[in-house]
């Protein structure tokens, strides 16, 4: 079983370029980002922002995800949560959950789950998996880009485009939400034995080709 762990910011290009790698190998695909977004959407529904109960919530929370990469589906105590972990208000208050770090313990250990009972394969993306998630990952790849190229990126996502004023909308999202998070998780610089994959200048299928690469070199 081949575990690929990709790390970075936002607007890198890892969800996408995950999913496409976990096509090509047939491997099952964890977006880890998203059982955060889960969580916080559980936090607002439940009006709970104490560090305790936020502990309590998520351990008694029945989080279901999907692993199939061309099927994003992700429930919380039955309820189907895929579009509502979207929103902008999730994305705000995403330090709820991750800032709490007996919540992030216990998302870990759901997380490692999953990876363990993947069969062939599973490509695992978000903001610790390199180092905490899965250490000891066959690949192991930090995605990075210049700022202002991972800005326009997440506009035209956001927006479907990347003019000024778009530009200027999603620069503190993204700017912020990195201050934020490099407080927690570690994911602006690649640890030891960790692949830096800087996509700042190459395209999506560049981007793919290259992890593609690194997972054929791991496995022969």
């Amino acid at each position: 079983m081949t575990v690929i762990a990709i790390d970075g910011p936002s607007g890198v290009g890892k969800s996408s370029v995950s999913r496409e790698v976990a096509r090509r190998w047939g491997f099952g695909y964890l977006d880890t980002g998203a059982m955060y977004r889960a969580m916080v959407w559980l936090c607002l529904n439940r009006g709970v922002t104490d560090p305790g109960d936020v502990v309590e919530l998520v351990r008694g929370a029945d989080l279901e995800i999907s692993t199939d990469p061309d099927h994003e589906e992700i429930s919380v105590d039955g309820i189907d949560v895929t579009a509502e972990i979207r929103t902008t208000e999730v994305s705000e208050n995403a330090q709820l959950v991750s800032s709490v770090q007996d919540a992030r313990d216990e998302l870990i250990e759901l997380q490692r789950a999953i990876i363990a009972a993947a069969a062939d394969g599973i490509v695992v993306e978000g903001r610790d998996i390199t180092t905490v998630v899965a250490p000891e990952a066959e690949v192991r790849i930090l995605m990075i880009a210049d700022e202002s190229v991972r800005i326009a990126r997440r506009s035209k996502e956001l927006h479907g485009t990347a003019d000024e004023a778009a530009v200027a909308a999603t620069r503190a999202q993204v700017a912020d939400r990195d201050a934020k998070d490099s407080k927690t998780t570690s994911f602006l610089t690649a640890a030891d034995g960790v692949h830096t994959l800087d996509t700042t200048d190459i395209d999506f299928a560049q981007s793919v080709e290259a992890v593609m690469g690194l997972v054929e070199r791991a496995r022969v």
